[in-house]
């Protein structure tokens, strides 16, 4: 009998309130139990559907319904990783140390070269969508990214390490249509930490299959 895992709005990793002034009570409570949630519920209900399907009991428009998972699974697994990529003032900001500086003055130049791509990727976003910082496991390295929507979660089997959410949710209650003021706040609560430790996982992964023979970096 075919039977899918469901998925659970994750808590956030400090209050609702932690990440101010950069951003406001209203848009974390607003954007963590309305927006994420109804991804988790969106994804769950395909799921389903899907289930239900294969039972026998419902007969379903695939492509709206695969359509309808993607999207909500990719706004979830975005979601949660944006949440813990994040951390109050004082503990969040600045530049990043050990294995994650390293790979951005390898790759970018510097961390000042880094952070103008990332944030321009961030602003240029056409519509609504994220920037991405990725270790691309084909190569080795790292790569920035523009994702629009979420439909399409990421491309090549690249692992997301840093994930900065540009939909007008994320910001408009504080910023209005300043999008640009957003971002540059953002960075005052970035979580080098948490995006350290998904470095080191990434490069431990082993390499895809279609590439048996790359060197390691």
């Amino acid at each position: 009998m075919v039977s899918y895992t469901r998925y659970e709005l994750p808590p956030l990793p400090y209050s609702y309130k932690a990440l101010e002034p950069y951003i406001i009570e209203e848009i974390m409570r607003l954007h963590h139990s309305k927006h994420h949630n109804a991804y988790v519920v969106g994804a769950n209900a395909a799921l389903e559907k899907i289930e239900r399907h294969f039972k026998g009991e419902i007969q379903i428009d695939v492509r709206a319904v695969l359509r309808d998972f993607s999207f909500n699974y990719g706004g979830h697994i975005m979601h949660t990783i944006f949440w813990p990529n994040m951390a109050p003032p004082g503990k969040g900001g600045g530049a990043p140390g050990g294995l994650t500086a390293d790979y951005i003055n390898k790759f970018f130049g510097s961390f000042e070269g880094f952070k103008s791509l990332f944030s321009q990727a961030a602003k240029t976003v056409e519509g609504v969508g994220w920037a991405v910082l990725t270790y691309d496991p084909l190569t080795g390295e790292l790569r920035v990214l523009q994702l629009e929507k979420h439909n399409l979660l990421m491309t090549a089997g690249m692992a997301p390490l840093l994930v900065l959410d540009v939909w007008e949710h994320a910001y408009y209650l504080q910023y209005k249509n300043d999008r640009a003021s957003y971002v540059d706040n953002w960075w005052n609560v970035v979580n080098w930490d948490d995006v350290e430790a998904r470095l080191n996982k990434a490069v431990n992964l082993a390499k895809p299959l279609i590439y048996p023979s790359l060197p390691t970096p």
